[in-house]
């Protein structure tokens, strides 16, 4: 038989909040390249364009699911010159959280200002959403 999982909206949230509190002080890591397959798969070839840092609590609560990122501190001095393609959050203990996608408007993870990434100026990141269904 087949699985068809699916979630309360609160129990969504529930989830949502759980994976938020894991962010909290923790880093929203930037890279060009590829995606590795999960967050547990080393980085390997992609390079580290830019770190923004997450405030404590780094997501308001979720409703229906969905957890906004409070403001995320910009790196004020990007680490290399790149095409921001996706991210790794990592935790305060530098564990990691998650992987997504970065790009420019509400179609992407981590919402950017823009993917171009130029070394030793500031990076900031426009918004970023966790959904959980």
């Amino acid at each position: 038989m087949a699985h068809n999982v699916t979630l309360a909206a609160d129990t969504a949230s529930a989830i949502a909040d759980a994976v938020a509190t894991l962010c909290n002080g923790g880093t929203i890591k930037i890279y060009d390249g590829a995606q590795p397959a999960d967050p547990d798969t080393a980085i390997s070839t992609q390079t580290l364009l830019a770190t923004c840092t997450f405030g404590t609590p780094a997501f308001a609560a979720a409703v229906d699911g969905v957890a906004t990122a409070n403001a995320i501190t910009q790196d004020a001095s990007a680490d290399a010159s790149g095409t921001a393609a996706w991210f790794r959050i990592l935790s305060s203990a530098a564990a990691a959280v998650l992987d997504g996608t970065v790009g420019v408007g509400v179609g992407f993870d981590c919402n950017v200002v823009t993917t171009a990434v130029v070394a030793a100026a500031a990076f900031p990141i426009a918004s970023m959403t966790l959904t959980e269904a």
